[in-house]
């Protein structure tokens, strides 16, 4: 590694006018964020009764991963502060069809705006990749990136407290209310951003249709670095989505407390992830982008494993130290890949980068759920922490690519 990399940048994103736009445009997007389909899947329970039928929730929102090449490609087509601004006001009238949900039914319609929610999710999440890349130099992109997951993971510690407070006190139309509201302010602050963004990827042939739209997959399977982080990536966060459903045996058989304790767990969680978010920038610039992946790998292993054990306030630590660890994980990730990425495939590599992530969690998830009545929780767990570990070794090995860098 250069000396040149483990130097703190100089000056900070925050002081681009174009950046600080973005940012609070970022703050209001996430006041409803997180909200929205946590109250989605409580209100849908209470209409059902149903778990499965709550649970269903989740799954919409996770199944717009299978359009994500098609959302990145649309994202590197047009104008991103554009389409960032199109997809947030057409938000607006889609989160308040919610309002027309009956007591007695139209649970379909609640799915379908989750669908559409998480849709609209990947798409920003692409567009916005191309406009930091354009707003921030590579100095200051671990600094920006650190800001925005700092914001992010601020808002998940309160959004859901916040949701849930609306719900219980003025029902599911105070938080549709609360969620649109946020939505149209984002589209104001969005349409203000100062920023001179790369010219929109000119349309390529209709024969290489099926090759354009996997540019970004291709990008990150050529590029020597960004193949081994997405392939860490994929490894871990897939392992976490098996100790995602050890979480209640977690908390009943191992420490003989009531599920409720969640709601005190999950703050200290969110504690630590804004901490980390805080000091990320720093982490990453300090360490490189690559090998605060791998540290950041390891110590998700570490706030994994006390949850197999007995003791309370292990695993307070852990929960903190998990929280701590994402942050640096998904800075480092991002931050690499939009250096080392034209601006023409950004939009269609965050695409991919998001599908690398999501859907191994997804699966392992699944997977857990399937077998978790048949095997002990604690073998999930104990997988998840062997699976970390080995994808943060493996975000952390050399390679001929930064040999030759540091040469």
């Amino acid at each position: 590694m250069t000396t040149a990399t483990r130097r703190a940048p100089r000056v900070a994103a925050w002081s681009i006018r174009g950046f600080r736009q973005l940012s609070a445009a970022w703050v209001f997007s996430n006041l409803g964020d997180s909200a929205l389909y946590l109250m989605a899947a409580v209100w849908v329970k209470d209409l059902t009764g149903s778990d499965a039928a709550a649970a269903s929730v989740f799954i919409a929102l996770g199944l717009p991963a299978v359009l994500a090449p098609f959302l990145g490609m649309l994202a590197d087509r047009v104008s991103r502060k554009r389409l960032l601004v199109i997809a947030y006001a057409l938000m607006v009238p889609i989160v308040l069809a919610l309002l027309a949900v009956q007591p007695t039914g139209q649970v379909w319609l609640v799915h379908a705006v989750i669908f559409l929610y998480g849709s609209v999710g990947y798409l920003t999440a692409a567009a916005q990749s191309g406009l930091i890349r354009d707003l921030v130099d590579d100095d200051r992109l671990a600094s920006a990136n650190g800001t925005l997951t700092t914001i992010d993971q601020g808002f998940r510690l309160i959004s859901p407290l916040i949701g849930t407070a609306l719900y219980v006190l003025a029902g599911p139309a105070a938080v549709i209310v609360l969620t649109a509201a946020s939505f149209a302010v984002t589209t104001v602050l969005m349409a203000r951003i100062h920023v001179v963004e790369t010219p929109p990827t000119p349309k390529v042939a209709d024969g290489r249709y099926r090759r354009d739209l996997g540019a970004g997959f291709a990008h990150l399977a050529r590029t020597p670095l960004l193949n081994r982080l997405t392939l860490s990536m994929a490894i871990a966060f897939g392992a976490i989505g098996l100790v995602n459903v050890t979480v209640f045996p977690a908390l009943e058989q191992g420490l003989g407390i009531d599920t409720a304790a969640l709601g005190i767990l999950v703050p200290i969680q969110g504690a630590g992830a804004v901490l980390g978010g805080i000091l990320s920038a720093r982490i990453v610039t300090w360490l490189g982008e690559g090998r605060a992946v791998g540290c950041g790998m390891l110590l998700m292993a570490i706030g994994c494993l006390p949850t197999a054990w007995t003791s309370l306030p292990l695993v307070v630590v852990g929960m903190a130290v998990l929280g701590f660890s994402i942050p640096i994980i998904v800075v480092g990730f991002s931050t690499s890949r939009q250096k080392q990425t034209p601006p023409h495939l950004q939009g269609r590599t965050s695409a991919a980068g998001n599908v690398a992530v999501n859907v191994p969690q997804t699966l392992f998830s699944i997977v857990g759920a399937s077998v978790i009545a048949a095997v002990d929780y604690r073998i999930l767990i104990y997988a998840t922490v062997a699976g970390v570990i080995a994808a943060g070794v493996l975000a952390l090995a050399p390679s001929r690519h930064a040999a030759h860098a540091q040469a």
